[in-house]
């Protein structure tokens, strides 16, 4: 069985002005379909085939597997956690869990965004789960919390800062990227995989 590139719940121009149209299309149409030719080509004839993608990035990874096996996950997970609808404040069991761990929604924010604004080069930010509390952390890359060189926990949310994710709008203004990327949060999407983790 091989991984095929998920089609998404909304346009490419339905999280304008906040994500454009172009660089939707690109990221997701070449980009993610790229990662996800070359995943299948990694593993086609191997151990692996047939195995979840969690699974998969759990194991000892070569090169191709670890940065190709990321690349699928990290953005199947990151079309997830967008809305045309998102954006606000989480309820519920998330919004306590954070509380519990930053003090306030605030506070997550700042060290989520700290954690996108400061990863060197290429990479990912993330919220994880672990035994029901949270927490924050970045990887270079296409590297994630689920691989044993991540950080550990399960990625509940994540947000993309490869140059790639932003640069046709918003040029060398990652923050401005960041913050923008809190207007389509979909923290139905984010609570779900908190229960779920």
């Amino acid at each position: 069985m091989s991984f095929e590139l998920p089609k998404l719940s909304y346009a490419y121009d339905a999280l304008e002005p906040h994500i454009d149209a172009r660089t939707m299309k690109i990221h997701h149409s070449k980009h993610h379909a790229g990662y996800t030719a070359k995943l299948n080509a990694a593993i086609e004839g191997t151990d692996l085939a047939g195995q979840s993608i969690e699974s998969i990035l759990a194991g000892e990874l070569s090169a191709g597997v670890r940065n190709n096996g990321g690349g699928y996950y990290n953005h199947c997970l990151f079309w997830s956690v967008m809305s045309p609808n998102g954006g606000g404040q989480p309820s519920g069991d998330l919004a306590d869990a954070i509380n519990s761990a930053f003090d306030s929604f605030e506070e997550f924010k700042t060290a989520f965004s700290n954690a996108a604004a400061t990863q060197f080069g290429s990479g990912w930010a993330w919220l994880c789960a672990e035994n029901g509390s949270l927490s924050v952390c970045s990887t270079p890359n296409q590297d994630n919390p689920l691989m044993k060189s991540g950080c550990g926990g399960t990625p509940i949310l994540g947000i993309d800062v490869w140059e790639h994710a932003y640069y046709l709008n918003y040029q060398n203004r990652r923050p401005d990227y960041i913050e923008a990327f809190f207007n389509v949060v979909n923290w139905d999407e984010v609570s779900r995989r908190f229960k779920d983790a």
